[in-house]
């Protein structure tokens, strides 16, 4: 057929090209919203909107982005995208977390420690400069994931502004009364050289010393009294089990619990022992002892007072009671040392005990203490179990695994101290049941973090928040030097001291001369050197930013970060808030898992098993992590590899080409060529009718921030309702009707409409494509300017039979499947050469009998008829998904083929003008163009 005749066939024109290359693409698209100041544009046209605020929670200003920020930003991407297009001034104030230790170690690597070979001030300097360079390198990757936000003018934790209103928000804490100066037992990281915080404490298996150690009571006739026996032979003792042997220098009693029955035991070969009742049998054992006697028993209280032999120091300590004493391991007898554990500490202030810490901040004995001095704590646990030994004191040892409090920055076994520190009192002003009550009010997703949070802050200690660093936020109060009291003119000083710190940052306090707040009572005073726990200074950023930023509101609609929060930011944020402002900072707290690979494995670089987001993005693109993230259920942990992000990109593609496929088609078409639908096609109008039930349905699921039903309902539309059936029956009628006619420009009208609302439902997630293909539909404006798409009104036209379509698109995949047994045996070259005949039961006949005259174009075949489930002779028979029995006889199709169309048909040859061709296709090259019915 020579190109003169092709051109006299009126066929019409897809000269579209729309390719990919995403990750060459996408950076010239930020260059183009940077240049056009696209954020600062939306918020502008959404500023009279009903608010909604995702507070961004700091990410640590230390090194370079990860797999999980990648997550955490797009999933924030993604939900304050989709509430822009339902209409909603959705501002995005992107925030950093620039104190800390971290970031103090790097500095120390580049520059020394602190009076070593640098001052503090130029420290602090240097740490400044350090996490405003990580900023900037970590702002670039975010960016470069298509995340919108107000890049240039984030907040950032070491800002002046921000140091001053921490400063401010402490004021407002101590105000209501829950600030409190104490020593108390804290965690205490030695390689830190300071105090943790809970948050700051993973537990990690660890091998320890596990020893029994014998108290021995310092007066046998005592303990017969109590017991009501003979004076034992034997000296008897209390025995011990503790995995911390180090402690066993600060020892000041032995705790019993008093309503626990302990029994007098001989059988030993070197004491009477007095163990938990119902222990007996399994200490003995512990000590290779299996014939034993219990001569007595009695109460825990009975024994109270008591004096004990030290095991290792002339000293005696006492029996006392403790509540804390359970029988699930040891003896029945705890070590109490009040300055290494809560528990101890909490019953020793009962019994009024010294708290003895022989311990410097490095985990180091102090020079005054006895046998050990100068010995780091974790060598010196051989050394007090040989003392032990040496002294006749040690019962048993042996070497266990255990699960141990550590670092989470060092991952280092840590220790408790007691130290003088700064707390937040959870109960002094009630912080802790207010909280509670707080916690019930806000919707927790998924619905088991409000039970986490509620046990942790139900069972949580004080609030340590004071640090002994150098890079931090200052706590700014002065104390008298003799009663530790807060000189009394502490609100107008810290608010002073903040406005100072807001002109000249956080050094002035070091600065300052002191006689300016002090006077003459400068003697009288001392200044606080100690700094802020950093989960201080991001536990009130909704003081520090959202109540200073006039675009977001207090309290935040969401808050949206990994699981682990519920610890940390969801944490801190949700006591401050209390303590501030007697509510929670937050509507909604949503938490996301972490990223696996697939095995289930967490991200390593000692297994090799990291993905880079830079990697995936320079390779793939960003709208294909981007849709990843969306497919992922993030309630859960998150799995990632080479073949998951190429099944997306796979994914991915499907969902372009529908797009591709529509703009290919709607090249020359624009809003003035739309048809009513009362003028289309029934298969057109019930696409159009499919592609608002799926808006309707992706508009709830982003709402409930489901993502994951987005990805999959919107990737089933493209791929199977759109690519597997409609649009493949659409091509005929687009390809070969007249180029103006009603049978074409009805499925332009359904593509029009289709795609408007793609374009918008996938532009949250697909950022970079949904403006590409806003750009091809020559729309000026970028797609978040717009709202969900507008369907024209239905009510005007006959009712889409949905039941009807479904049994259709059922029959041609069964029909589908038939053909191709045919051409792959040879029988047929393609559907086109074949005709079917379907023979349905009277419900479905009289159903389908309507689309007859459609119905081989559905099928993409020269002839389909539908006839009654009686004339069906020898035609194969079939059962549908819903029941329907189906028979059908397929033959090869009589006639020639339309070299315009492909249709084998009677007809041609029958014109002399158009020998070639079929009378459908001379009425679309000659005259109006063909009719499709509204059925």
């Amino acid at each position: 057929m020579s190109q003169e005749y092709k051109d006299t066939l009126n066929l019409p024109k897809t000269n579209f090209k729309m390719k990919a290359s995403l990750a060459t693409k996408e950076p010239q698209w930020i260059k183009q919203w940077n240049k056009d100041g696209l954020y600062e544009a939306l918020q502008k046209h959404n500023e009279n909107n009903q608010p909604f605020t995702l507070h961004d929670g700091p990410p640590y200003a230390n090194g370079a982005i990860h797999i999980g920020h990648a997550v955490n930003k797009i999933l924030k991407d993604t939900i304050i995208k989709s509430k822009m297009m339902s209409g909603f001034r959705a501002p995005y104030v992107p925030g950093w977390d620039c104190h800390g230790l971290p970031i103090e170690v790097q500095v120390e690597k580049k520059v020394g420690k602190v009076g070593h070979k640098v001052d503090a001030k130029t420290f602090r300097q240097k740490c400044r400069d350090y996490a405003e360079n990580q900023v900037n390198i970590q702002k670039q990757d975010f960016i470069r994931l298509g995340v919108l936000g107000a890049w240039d003018q984030p907040y950032l934790t070491k800002s002046f502004d921000y140091e001053a209103n921490m400063i401010r928000a402490l004021a407002e804490i101590a105000k209501n009364g829950h600030v409190e100066k104490g020593v108390k037992p804290v965690n205490w990281c030695f390689d830190c050289g300071s105090a943790l915080a809970e948050a700051e404490i993973e537990y990690q298996d660890k091998n320890s010393p596990a020893i029994d150690v014998a108290f021995q009571f310092v007066d046998n006739n005592k303990v017969a009294d109590k017991f009501g026996v003979n004076v034992p032979e034997q000296a008897v003792a209390i025995p011990i089990w503790t995995t911390t042997p180090w402690t066993i220098p600060a020892n000041q009693a032995v705790s019993l619990h008093p309503e626990l029955n302990y029994a007098l035991v001989t059988g030993h070969d070197q004491f009477a022992l007095v163990v938990a009742e119902d222990m007996v049998e399994q200490v003995l054992s512990r000590y290779g002892v299996t014939d034993f006697q219990v001569v007595a028993v009695v109460s825990g209280v009975a024994l109270e007072l008591l004096q004990l032999n030290h095991p290792l120091y002339d000293k005696q300590v006492p029996v006392i009671m403790g509540e804390h004493v359970n029988t699930e391991a040891g003896t029945g007898a705890v070590h109490t040392a009040p300055g290494h554990g809560v528990d101890d500490f909490l019953v020793g202030n009962k019994y009024q005990l010294e708290v003895y810490n022989p311990v410097d901040s490095d985990g180091v004995y102090l020079p005054d203490t006895p046998m050990f001095a100068g010995q780091h704590v974790w060598k010196a646990n051989k050394t007090v179990v040989e003392a032990l030994s040496e002294a006749g004191m040690l019962l048993h040892h042996e070497q266990i695994n255990h699960s141990y409090p550590h670092c989470w920055r060092h991952k280092s076994p840590t220790a408790f101290r007691t130290t003088p520190q700064w707390f937040i009192s959870m109960d002094k002003q009630g912080l802790r049941k207010k909280a509670l009550s707080e916690i019930e009010k806000v919707e927790w997703i998924p619905s088991w973090g409000e039970e986490r949070i509620y046990k942790m802050i139900e069972n949580r200690p004080e609030w340590c928040i004071s640090r002994q660093r150098t890079w931090g936020v200052p706590i700014t109060l002065y104390v008298n030097k003799m009663t530790g009291e807060l000189h009394p003119n502490t609100p107008e000083i810290m608010a002073s001291v903040a406005d100072m710190v807001e002109q000249k940052g956080m050094d002035v306090w070091y600065d300052l001369d002191d006689s300016q707040f002090l006077g003459d009572a400068i003697e009288e005073y001392e200044k606080v050197t100690d700094v802020l726990d950093v989960w201080f200074d991001s536990g009130v950023t909704h003081y520090c930013v959202l109540k200073q930023n006039d675009a977001l509101e207090e309290p935040a609609d969401l808050y949206l970060e990994g699981s682990d929060q519920h610890r940390g930011w969801f944490h801190s944020s949700l006591l401050t808030g209390v303590a501030i402002n007697q509510h929670a900072p937050y509507k909604q707290v949503l938490t996301h898992g972490f990223v696996v690979d697939k095995d289930g494995k967490k991200m390593s670089k000692s297994l090799g098993n990291v993905i880079s987001p830079k990697d995936v993005v320079n390779t793939l693109g960003a709208d294909i992590l981007r849709l990843w993230v969306a497919s992922a259920d993030y309630r859960g942990e998150m799995t990632i590899s080479d073949e998951i992000l190429n099944r997306a990109a796979d994914g991915y593609r499907r969902i372009r080409n529908t797009a591709r496929f529509m703009l290919g088609n709607l090249n020359e078409f624009d809003k003035t060529d739309l048809l009513n639908l009362n003028e289309c096609t029934e298969i057109d109008v019930w696409a159009i009718n499919k592609a608002k039930k799926l808006q309707h349905d992706l508009i709830g699921h982003y709402d409930a921030y489901q993502l994951h039903h987005v990805y999959q309902k919107l990737l089933h539309f493209c791929s199977q309702e759109m690519g597997a059936f409609y649009l493949d029956v659409l091509k005929d009628r687009l390809y070969t009707s007249k180029d103006n006619g009603k049978a074409r420009k009805s499925a332009q009208t359904a593509m029009y409409h289709i795609l408007n609302s793609l374009v918008r439902l996938m532009a949250p997630i697909l950022t970079f494509t949904a403006d590409e293909i806003r750009l091809s539909m020559k729309q000026d404006k970028h797609i978040l300017f717009e709202r969900w798409y507008e369907f024209p009104d239905f009510a005007a036209v006959k009712a889409v039979d949905e039941v009807k379509w479904q049994l259709v698109a059922d029959i041609r995949q069964v029909v589908s499947k038939q053909l191709e047994q045919l051409r792959v045996a040879g029988t047929i070259g393609s559907s086109l050469d074949a005709e079917v005949n379907l023979f349905l039961p009277d419900a479905a006949y009289q159903q389908l009998v309507a689309v007859n005259d459609e119905l081989r174009f559905v099928l993409i075949t020269s002839e389909a008829t539908i006839k009654p489930w009686e004339e069906k002779g020898d035609a194969d028979v079939v059962e549908l998904n819903d029941g329907t029995s189906l028979a059908i006889l397929v033959k090869k199709a009589n006639g020639e083929k339309c070299v315009r169309c492909w249709h084998i048909r009677s007809e041609v040859g029958d014109d002399v003008n158009h020998p070639l061709i079929c009378n459908r296709c001379i009425e679309n090259v000659e005259g109006a163009g063909e009719v499709r019915r509204f059925a």
